[in-house]
């Protein structure tokens, strides 16, 4: 793993909360996006060198909706770069770790990306992110 890609962040309201961290971070987001097949719309700010997403469910079933459902708003996932993600998921899975897809699925911000289970990392949604090359 390379580096902290971006902190995910479940929001029920994307505008108030672009508002919200447009005063915190004194400067607008640079995206908005939407990923239908997770049924999640994004917002990506960045501070510094970091990158926020935040993320409000499109529909009732998505799992950002379920998130907050049982924990409430707040930090989500912690996503990490890598250089080549086909070849970490098969080390992470030969270490123990689960993987929440046999493959990379395409993501927000031009990225191929794969989950890996909470329980097998003290609790923490953990995100592989990959630069899409097409």
């Amino acid at each position: 793993m390379e580096k902290i890609e971006h902190i995910g962040i479940a929001v029920k309201d994307l505008e108030k909360s672009n508002q919200l961290f447009a005063s915190l971070f004194g400067e607008s987001h640079y995206k908005v996006e939407e990923v239908k097949r997770e049924g999640v719309k994004t917002s990506f700010f960045k501070n510094g060198p970091n990158k926020i997403e935040l993320l409000e469910a499109t529909n009732p079933d998505s799992p950002i909706a379920k998130f907050i459902e049982k924990k409430g708003e707040g930090i989500h996932h912690i996503a990490f770069a890598v250089k080549d993600i086909k070849a970490e998921m098969k080390r992470l899975a030969a270490e123990g770790f689960q993987l929440l897809s046999d493959e990379p699925k395409p993501g927000a911000d031009n990225k191929l990306v794969c989950f890996l289970h909470p329980k097998t990392t003290n609790g923490v949604l953990i995100e592989l992110c990959q630069e899409r090359e097409d």
